[in-house]
């Protein structure tokens, strides 16, 4: 493709509106947008797959800006390619409340993920490429190719220095997902001081060590020579794409090369010099005619591409029609896994991680777009599909995902993979390593969308692994997280409960822990739980009186134990209720009516009982309130003598209430 005036023109419009709306807002990141513009206008206007019209249609390419502080870039590309985002938008940039917010977020259109953490999006990238290799097995068939995206990110230094980074592209190389292109906008300057300061690697001997191509781009304002490093990288049968695009940091402004310019808005004036340098003869969000005629050129080949596309559907639909109707069910969120039931009597014992290992299998069967792995622990974890030699190269059909021990990677990629949309999948490893996780956890909560994360291993009982592998405060620190529902079963019929909220909910992510040790299932969890679970909370062993003296609360491992001791109590003539928490996030969204049908308000003997941190506990014990739990980390031995030696034995919860409470 042949670039003109023209051209050089749309890409300063870029530069303009970005600077323009970080001096309106007085804050903002200039130096990026400045230098990188020429890369994404490129992108945009040749090589991206998209429909302005239908920003959200399944065989879109994706972008991903995972330098998200450069967003005002991002905002006056979607503006100028008529996204619908107005110049008032433009003008709210960084505003409470604004379509514009200082980092990308999804209720933007066009915007398909939110970055704000440097190398979340690039993880997220690789979870994108991902789906679209793995579901594309299923859809092209019969002629048709309704599937088959490519994924593009803008990089900086600051993405690739992240650990997120190497784990990321290790498992991009070795999963030669050629259908990843990322552009490094390598401008040799950090927010502190000059990049060598921090950081000496060689990018592209580095990301080839990993199994990718790697295309470097001499001139970033050269966009021939962008266009046709994005031409060999859609070529690339093999790998993975890295093109390391050289630029000038704040490209056209005063601070020009200096690290001055990453993070700092420019004055009034040195925006004039910096449009002045770029030949911009224009106001402040003022953008001419022929620009706006220009871009409209996306849109025009976005509305063929995306006639193009359904006509591929269509062709489906007469070769296919139930296929094409569970492509149409899963992107729409409509495809379920139905009522799957297991069967299990009182008494029965089972490992939370085992149940969920049936699940699993059962969950493959149904119409439901299914997959996930383990970060190198799926035998231990149990999550894993039997009879499936794992999603690689050359066998993108298969549902195991082999993350190797990359527990940050894995995380972001499950997030790209649920992004993408047209399946639901999780991420797994034991529970003490979901803190290697938890920024891309919380990623998955900021935008609200139904990862699923299981972790086995759930508590002290794991035993003789000692206080390294032993989870303590990590219930707490993901309860904590707004928008994040963990649960925490208490035996085989409330995970089946768990399961079905965690596959058939679309409203945001859910964490599931998992007992490594058996679990009897409870009498009441048969009567309960089916309802109760997908409350938060529920009563699991009644009093059996009218006005119960007391009420302890617990869950997964430790409901057993607590109702074990509400029998001894009763022997001595104390009647307490056994509630029944799974999910303590859950219950609060709940009426307060029913959450007092849970927790009678005028009792005020009430006790937790966990194995973890106490200190969410306080919300439901109250004042008055005793919470038996581990606020110290655990030791190495026996299951059965670390249990006793921490309290957690019948004998201790009824010795504790009976001095707490009294008769």
């Amino acid at each position: 493709m042949s670039f003109d005036e023209l051209d050089t023109a749309a890409v300063n419009a870029i530069r303009a509106l970005s600077i323009d709306m970080i001096e309106h807002a007085g804050s903002g990141h200039p130096g990026m947008p400045l230098d990188a513009a020429p890369m994404l206008y490129v992108t945009y206007k040749k090589h991206l797959r998209i429909d302005p019209l239908h920003p959200d249609w399944p065989n879109r390419d994706r972008f991903v800006l995972s330098a998200g502080h450069s967003s005002s870039m991002l905002y006056a590309m979607l503006h100028l390619a008529d996204y619908g985002l107005s110049i008032e938008d433009l003008k709210s940039f960084r505003r409470l409340g604004s379509r514009t917010p200082g980092h990308p977020e999804l209720e933007t259109p066009g915007v398909d993920a939110a970055t704000g953490p440097l190398g979340q999006g690039l993880g997220m990238a690789v979870g994108m490429a991902m789906a679209s290799k793995h579901l594309a097995t299923k859809y092209n068939v019969a002629g048709s190719k309704i599937l088959d995206s490519r994924v593009y990110v803008i990089a900086s230094d600051g993405d690739l220095m992240e650990g997120i980074s190497h784990e990321s592209a290790s498992l991009a190389g070795h999963l030669k997902l050629n259908n990843l292109i990322v552009m490094y906008d390598s401008n040799d300057v950090t927010l502190d001081a000059q990049a060598d300061k921090a950081v000496g690697d060689n990018a592209g001997e580095r990301f080839k060590a990993y199994g990718w191509n790697y295309l470097r781009v001499e001139d970033g304002n050269n966009l021939a020579e962008i266009d046709n490093a994005l031409d060999l990288a859609e070529a690339e049968r093999e790998r993975p794409t890295l093109i390391e695009v050289k630029t000038v940091l704040g490209y056209g402004s005063p601070h020009a090369g200096q690290n001055t310019v990453h993070g700092n808005p420019l004055t009034a004036a040195e925006c004039r010099q910096t449009m002045r340098a770029l030949g911009w003869n224009y106001g402040p969000f003022e953008i001419p005619n022929q620009i706006y005629q220009r871009y409209s050129e996306i849109k025009q080949q976005g509305q063929q591409r995306y006639k193009d596309w359904q006509a591929e559907v269509d062709h489906l639909e007469k070769q296919n029609a139930a296929l094409a109707q569970n492509f149409t069910d899963n992107f729409a969120n409509q495809a379920t896994t139905g009522n799957i039931s297991l069967k299990y009597n009182v008494g029965e014992t089972e490992a939370v991680r085992v149940t969920v290992h049936k699940l699993i299998q059962e969950s493959a069967n149904t119409p439901l777009n299914f997959w996930g792995g383990s970060a190198d622990l799926s035998s231990s974890n149990k999550t894993y599909f039997e009879n499936d030699d794992g999603f690689e190269p050359g066998q993108y059909q298969n549902r195991n995902i082999f993350y190797g021990v990359r527990e940050f990677a894995q995380a972001a990629a499950v997030n790209g993979i649920t992004l993408f949309g047209g399946s639901r999948t999780f991420g797994s490893t034991f529970f003490v390593f979901s803190d290697y996780m938890k920024n891309a956890i919380r990623m998955a909560a900021l935008q609200r969308i139904p990862s699923i994360f299981a972790f086995s291993h759930d508590s002290i009982a794991l035993g003789q692994d000692g206080p390294t592998h032993q989870p303590v405060e990590q219930l707490d620190g993901l309860r904590a997280m707004p928008g994040l529902n963990v649960f925490r079963p208490a035996d085989a019929i409330e995970t089946q409960s768990v399961w079905d909220y965690a596959l058939n909910d679309n409203h945001g992510p859910v964490v599931i822990a998992m007992s490594r040790q058996g679990l009897p299932v409870l009498e009441g969890s048969l009567k309960y739980a089916k309802v109760g679970v997908k409350k938060g909370g529920y009563v699991v062993s009644p009093s059996g009186v009218s006005q119960p003296d007391g009420i302890i609360i617990a869950t997964g491992s430790e409901v057993s134990l607590s109702i074990a001791a509400q029998a001894e109590l009763k022997k001595q003539k104390i009647n307490v209720e056994v509630v029944s928490m799974p999910c303590p996030e859950l219950f609060l969204q709940q009426s307060r009516a029913y959450q007092e049908t849970v927790l009678n308000p005028n009792i005020r003997n009430r006790m937790s009982v966990e194995m973890g941190s106490t200190q969410s506990w306080y919300r439901f014990t109250g004042l008055d309130g005793v919470n038996i739990g581990l606020d110290h980390f655990g030791a190495s031995g026996p299951v059965d003598e670390i249990t006793q030696s921490f309290g957690f034995t019948v004998g201790n919860v009824v010795k504790t209430y009976l001095q707490h409470f009294g008769r």
